[in-house]
């Protein structure tokens, strides 16, 4: 599976690329999925650019990209803390979503994880467990009753080094041990976007790109759109599954 991270918590100062609006994002999802993404993770956004939980702007977001990819490629949101800091404001603005996503990833290292996730559930949501390096959510999410229940694990390597982000991912992964016997979705951001990237390929996993994660692709070269780097990813992504890539 090559997840698309559409935007992230990126907003108009990253370039006109990044898709911002319902109808930008849907138009740069479609491209993407045409290239090859299978699942796709958005962060709905307020007309200035803010990540947001509203259930108006989530609405119109979803919508949007549904009106333009197949049924068949599950669409996510984010519930990250930035969006709504109160644990109890984010729970009750879970609650109050009117058209509803696929999938939403849950950052364990946050503040009122477990209970965002609950409420996720509780709406029959798909919890996507953000489990970030340099933090303690991983150790977070195996003591979680709820990790289990969770659609899968999604395995953030924090580190943008690209001369160390490989050995940041594989202290991840094996901090997450059998991770509930959940599938893991490994991917890194900025400069350890690709060789993050590439090692998710030798080990088989699934994993995501898109301008969430890196606005470059791996020759350095800014990336003109979302579907752009799914095509390199894809290409990546195989050259490392026979064994080549750097």
């Amino acid at each position: 599976m090559v997840q698309l991270c559409v935007n992230g918590v990126r907003a108009g100062a990253d370039g006109a690329v990044v898709p911002l609006s319902p109808e930008a994002v849907a138009d740069s999802v479609a491209e993407a999925v045409a290239a090859g993404a299978s699942d796709v993770h958005v962060h709905p956004k307020t007309p200035c650019g803010r990540d947001t939980l509203s259930a108006r702007v989530l609405a119109a977001t979803l919508e949007a990209v549904r009106a333009r990819v197949p049924a068949s490629v599950p669409v996510g949101v984010t519930t990250g803390a930035w969006a709504e800091p109160d644990p109890a404001a984010r729970v009750a603005r879970i609650r109050s979503w009117t058209v509803l996503p696929d999938h939403a990833s849950v950052n364990w290292h946050e503040p009122g994880a477990e209970e965002t996730a609950a409420a996720l559930i509780e709406r029959g949501v798909g919890v996507e467990a953000g489990v970030w390096s340099g933090t303690d959510g991983a150790a977070l999410f195996l003591r979680s009753p709820l990790g289990p229940k969770a659609l899968r694990v999604l395995a953030e390597v924090t580190d943008t080094d690209p001369a160390t982000a490989r050995d940041s991912a594989r202290a991840l992964l094996s901090g997450l041990g059998p991770a509930h016997g959940r599938p893991v979705l490994l991917h890194g951001e900025d400069g350890g976007a690709w060789p993050v990237l590439r090692l998710a390929g030798r080990l088989g996993l699934a994993t995501r790109i898109g301008l969430e994660d890196t606005l470059f692709l791996p020759d350095g070269g800014r990336a003109a759109s979302n579907a752009a780097l799914v095509v390199a990813c894809l290409s990546e992504y195989a050259s490392a599954r026979r064994g080549g890539g750097r």
